[in-house]
């Protein structure tokens, strides 16, 4: 048992936000569970699955955020609870069947929690799906610390229930990946009975079947849905407010932004000027409560991350309740006073208080701000983001990369979502020249592939990871093969969902309980479309590259080479070590060599780094995994793979 089934109530822990969240989906008895890999978002399917034979749940990795909705839906039209955890992208993955699923209504509880990444720390936007709730017409829950991550869960059930409506819950990646003391609450028995009713008249909601037509009837549906929660949201226990019963300033906010703004009130000592009205209904607003708090003061901060989603509802509001409230000055995101990117933080927030109050606040002494600045942030040493050491990545990119320079044709490569994302940096040597969604790379090179009737005669590549395969690539790569577009597809196989945490998907042997799950082949599935299909190891530098020209000799039609090594991170390969690799001094010509220090300068893995004082490269054997590859890198043959002893 972990502290995730403890099954005592009022028992005090320290948790991740992500399993607060977990924890309130066991106290209200969730039994059906989907997701797909994506940080910041991850840790809550994993902690559920790591107890959902404890707890009798049934918990998956779903080859994508599309097909983990609808299973999760299914959960839900069988009178079940259930979760679907997606990240901001993967909401709009799922949008398709997020717009249907609506308009059709579920039974069970049925929640889709979105975890999402202000400033990208962990992605390629930072991307907000809070417009998603408005766009459906479906209630929003943003919890405001930790104990309300695993409340506003439960709660947040019992509402879908009560209005037979998807539920979406936001958090974001300092609430998802902090941690915080919460009580837990009572569990529930997990004596899941499902059953599916069908036969019943065509507009039940109980016994007929799950549609999301008659459109003109089950839209009207919706709206009265959006006006039942918001009676409910005028009196919820997760919109607080703490403050003077006149404030100079009233600061609404939600999210993790209830914690940066609770401090920066703090620090500054403002408790008796600023009211702090926290939500945790974000849409659609309680307008009642609304009202009462805005007539409390002339001058409104709203302080969110990342666009001006709850700024623009409150001034749409507002405006509505003019006659009632008067006119308010506003400050937010709208007129600068809130940066409109990146994630925010308690010193943002003072800025903006200090700039509206008319104060000053330092939080650092100038001598302390100096020394910092001379003697801490200086001293580290600056490093762009990089591939690890072994990653079979590197070996990919450089393959790829040379490849194309040797076949000098202005050969080029569309990219994906995944750790090879990096390879649009030095680290990947610039290769990608593309990069958008998940299968994007595929569907865009298909494009260029069927650009020779122009004139380009260029060679077309994608790359693509082994998960991302299955996710998002096949209908991509379907089209291709149709249309016969002449390009070659590189899959990335290193054997799990690495980026995220090497979480199992189609093409592995177990599932996310640990179970024996049927394995699909890559290389199989391309055949049966109709591909011409290649596998080599990334790390025979020889055999690669003489494939990729292969391929790129053969003219029309979609090539697909799969590279597969195992990624240097994964379990299987922990503390496994193929060489000790050394470096001949007396043979290392470095800087006077013809290829100037090609090992270090371009190749750039980071076990193999420069000795300025003895002006040769060297091993680093606290950060080389021994994969042997830089053996294949160095012209005049200095490096060299021993065998382990």
């Amino acid at each position: 048992m972990t502290a995730l089934t403890d099954p005592k109530s009022n028992q005090h822990h320290l948790v991740m936000g992500n399993e607060a969240f977990a924890r309130g989906a066991l106290e209200a008895g969730v039994a059906v569970v989907a997701g797909y890999p994506g940080t910041p978002s991850s840790e809550i399917v994993e902690s559920l699955a790591n107890v959902s034979k404890e707890r009798n749940l049934y918990v998956e990795w779903s080859t994508n955020e599309k097909v983990a909705m609808e299973v999760a839906a299914a959960g839900s039209f069988a009178k079940l609870r259930s979760l679907c955890v997606l990240k901001q992208n993967g909401v709009n993955v799922a949008s398709d069947f997020f717009l249907h699923l609506a308009g059709s209504g579920t039974r069970g509880g049925m929640l889709v929690l979105t975890c999402e990444d202000p400033g990208a720390l962990s992605s390629v936007n930072e991307g907000d799906s809070r417009h998603f709730s408005r766009m459906l017409e479906i209630p929003l829950l943003e919890p405001g610390d930790f104990q309300e991550a695993k409340d506003i869960t439960k709660w947040g059930f019992e509402l879908s229930e009560a209005l037979k409506c998807p539920v979406m819950i936001r958090s974001v990646t300092r609430l998802s990946h902090a941690s915080g003391n919460i009580t837990f609450g009572d569990l529930p028995e997990t004596d899941h009975k499902a059953e599916f009713k069908h036969d019943g008249f065509i507009l039940d909601p109980d016994t007929g079947p799950m549609i999301s037509a008659p459109v003109a009837y089950k839209h009207g549906l919706q709206q009265q849905k959006v006006q039942q929660a918001i009676k409910m949201f005028e009196t919820s226990p997760f919109n607080t407010y703490t403050g003077p019963g006149n404030p100079e300033l009233l600061l609404i906010t939600s999210s993790a932004c209830n914690l940066y703004s609770r401090e920066a009130i703090k620090l500054l000592g403002v408790q008796h000027r600023v009211g702090l009205l926290k939500l945790g209904t974000t849409w659609p607003l309680p307008p009642k409560l609304l009202e009462k708090h805005l007539r409390m003061a002339n001058k409104v901060l709203i302080v969110e991350e990342v666009i001006p989603f709850l700024e623009e509802s409150v001034k749409i509001l507002a405006m509505e309740l003019a006659e009632e409230i008067g006119i308010k000055k506003f400050f937010g995101k709208r007129d600068g006073t809130i940066p409109s990117t990146n994630e925010l933080n308690p010193d943002i927030v003072i800025g903006a208080l200090c700039g509206i109050l008319g104060m000053d606040y330092a939080g650092l002494t100038a001598e302390y701000s100096e020394k910092a600045n001379t003697h801490l942030f200086l001293g580290a040493p600056a490093r762009e983001g990089t591939f690890c050491a072994g990653c079979p990545h590197r070996a990919s990119f450089w393959n790829i990369s040379q490849a194309l320079k040797l076949d000098n044709n202005e050969g080029f490569v569309c990219g994906d979502i995944g750790c090879y994302s990096m390879a649009v940096l030095p680290a990947g040597y610039s290769t990608l020249k593309t990069l958008h969604a998940m299968g994007s790379g595929t569907g865009v090179a298909s494009g260029f592939g069927k650009l020779g009737q122009f004139g380009m005669d260029q060679p077309v590549f994608s790359v693509c990871g082994d998960s991302t395969f299955y996710h998002a690539v096949l209908p991509a790569l379907v089209n291709a093969v149709h249309h016969k577009s002449d390009i070659t597809l590189v899959v990335l196989d290193n054997s799990g969902t690495a980026m995220t945490g090497f979480q199992p998907h189609p093409g592995t042997e177990k599932d996310a309980r640990g179970e024996e799950a049927l394995q699909m082949n890559i290389e199989s599935i391309c055949k049966s479309i109709g591909a011409t299909v290649r596998v080599a190891d990334p790390f025979d530098f020889d055999e690669t590259q003489k494939t990729i020209f292969e391929l790129m000799g053969m003219k029309g039609g979609v090539k697909v080479l799969v590279l597969r090594q195992i990624c240097a991170l994964s379990p299987e390969k922990k503390g496994i070590r193929w060489f000790d690799v050394v470096v001949h001094e007396s043979q290392c010509l470095g800087e006077n060599c013809g290829c100037n220090r090609l090992c270090t300068r371009v190749f750039k893995c980071p076990g193999l780094v420069w000795d300025t004082e003895k002006k040769v490269s060297k091993i680093d054997d606290a950060i080389c995994v021994g994969c042997g590859v830089c053996s294949s890198v160095c012209p005049v043959g200095a490096i060299e793979n021993m065998e382990v002893k």
